[in-house]
């Protein structure tokens, strides 16, 4: 029995012998004693009032701590599951706990993942905003175009879906809003890769065909604005973004090798004869260790049958624009296409290289065109190329990534942001570039560039990028009249993707 209730009964047991005294007993003598019986009874009840105070106070104290240890336990519960989880998948990024999946952002990509990793699912997106203006100066009045079209262009506005079920199988489905100002949005990506063999990926659907070091590296990585118009025309042949196309593509540390068969792109009619074709990749690298690293490779890609309206076999792939894509395509100043009727099957060859020495970076590529004709007319035979070099001043590096055969982009190791005085990361770059469409009757021009560009990575998603292109298309008549220009373009690039 409780301190509480032992009081209570012997308050009452004291009551009742008071009032249990006989009459005759309450003579004088006895008023003393009966108040002194009422004061102990006053300070009785005051005792057990106390009493029941204090087990209230000591009764609330114990429940709050009770509630505060199981809180706790409760919080360290969860910090211990998601430390287990973090542990697991390290390199997945920070997870957060949901019911039988978890939450994450790796690169600030919204990704939803079970708690084995095994089956995923992410949102993904990227935002090219271009903004140029050209000094374009024709050679003559015979010169086609006369002008050059200054603008604001939605270069890229991507957005789709990423996944993985079961660990093995990976698909995309991403659909581009942007482009040139002469294209409709259409189908970027639409595709399924298999990888349950290690280091080995193999893809179908409509793809990113990765075929040459300039087309392995994402949009996102790309050092200048636009890629060199020799890259450009050898992946418009048969191969590049939207492509449908079936192959492989494998690595090891020191090797990357992949080969695809192509078709038409997702924005050609099905209404016409579809196109083939195939292309192969092979890099070795020699060098990749933390002082710098070194590629070198080889490419070829084949055209077997140009496609297009039944009984026809036409190509029409061997045009650019002046490395900038403001201007619209109809204005494409190096353009062999009028030259180039009844073309049978094309091949490229091409050579590629590319190093990095700390913050030092350099990469080129050269392409041999052969363009096979029927009906009695002559082969063609064209060239290009380009090499280019960058330096992050801020001292981030381009780092060789093994499962693309190519090189990253640069992550800021201080991010912008100005009340701690960080200024993210910046990287100066030139490059030259050459393309030869000149050769025996056909004549659509050789162009001659040279760009300057300043990158600054504000953060590991937002990038801006500003270009200077000088440059040149030679470019005549059979009669030899001049119909080249001369050109600056400045062009300014606001990026976001995750």
């Amino acid at each position: 029995m409780s301190m509480t209730k032992w009081g209570t009964a012997a308050a009452v047991g004291l009551i009742g012998a008071i009032t249990a005294l006989p009459a005759q007993a309450q003579s004088a003598g006895s008023d003393s004693e009966i108040a002194l019986l009422k004061a102990q009874l006053k300070l009785m009840e005051q005792k057990l009032d106390r009493l029941q105070k204090q087990t209230q106070a000591n009764t609330t104290a114990a429940a709050s701590a009770n509630a505060k240890a199981a809180s706790a336990s409760a919080k360290a519960d969860v910090k211990v599951n998601v430390a287990n989880a973090n542990a697991a998948y390290p390199t997945k990024g920070p997870l957060l706990p949901v019911s039988g999946a978890y939450v994450k952002m790796p690169g600030n990509r919204p990704t939803i993942c079970t708690d084995d990793n095994l089956n995923c699912i992410a949102i993904t997106s990227r935002l090219h905003i271009d903004a140029g203006g050209y000094d374009y100066r024709p050679n003559t009045g015979a010169t086609s175009p006369q002008t050059a079209q200054n603008g604001v262009l939605a270069r890229r506005a991507r957005i789709g879906v990423l996944g993985t079920f079961a660990g093995d199988w990976d698909y995309a489905l991403i659909y581009d809003f942007g482009g040139t100002p002469d294209a409709a949005s259409f189908i970027e990506n639409a595709y399924v890769t298999y990888k349950g063999i290690k280091n080995l990926y193999i893809d179908g659907g409509y793809l990113d065909v990765p075929y040459t070091l300039d087309e392995a590296t994402s949009s996102n990585n790309i050092t200048f604005i636009e890629r060199a118009s020799a890259q450009t025309i050898a992946t418009n042949i048969a191969s590049g973004d939207n492509r449908a196309a079936f192959g492989f593509h494998a690595n090891g540390d020191w090797w990357w090798v992949g080969s695809y068969f192509t078709g038409p792109s997702s924005t050609v009619s099905h209404s016409l004869r579809p196109q083939t074709g195939a292309t192969a990749r092979g890099v070795v690298v020699p060098v990749n260790n933390e002082v710098g690293s070194f590629i070198i490779g080889a490419d070829a890609q084949f055209l077997f049958d140009t496609g297009g309206a039944v009984g026809t076999n036409n190509l029409a792939s061997f045009s650019d624009r002046i490395e900038s894509r403001i201007d619209p395509a109809t204005n494409a100043l190096l353009n062999a296409n009028t030259f180039l009727t009844n073309v049978k099957g094309v091949q490229v060859f091409s050579g590629e290289a590319a190093g990095q020495i700390g913050s030092f970076y350099a990469q080129g590529e050269y392409f041999d065109y052969r363009i096979d004709r029927m009906n009695g007319l002559p082969d063609a035979h064209f060239n290009g190329g380009y090499a280019q070099a960058s330096y992050v001043l801020t001292g981030e590096k381009r780092k060789y990534n093994p499962v693309t055969g190519s090189y990253g982009g640069v992550n800021p190791a201080n991010p912008a942001h100005w009340q701690s005085g960080n200024y993210g990361a910046w990287e100066i770059a030139a490059r030259y570039s050459q393309m030869n469409l000149n050769d025996l009757l056909v004549r659509g021009g050789e162009l001659k560039n040279t760009t300057v560009g300043l990158n600054w990575y504000v953060n590991s998603n937002v990038r801006f990028m500003f270009d200077w292109v000088h440059g040149q298309v030679d470019k005549a008549t059979a009669a030899n009249l001049d119909i080249g220009a001369h050109y600056d373009v400045y062009s300014m690039r606001t990026q976001v993707a995750f």
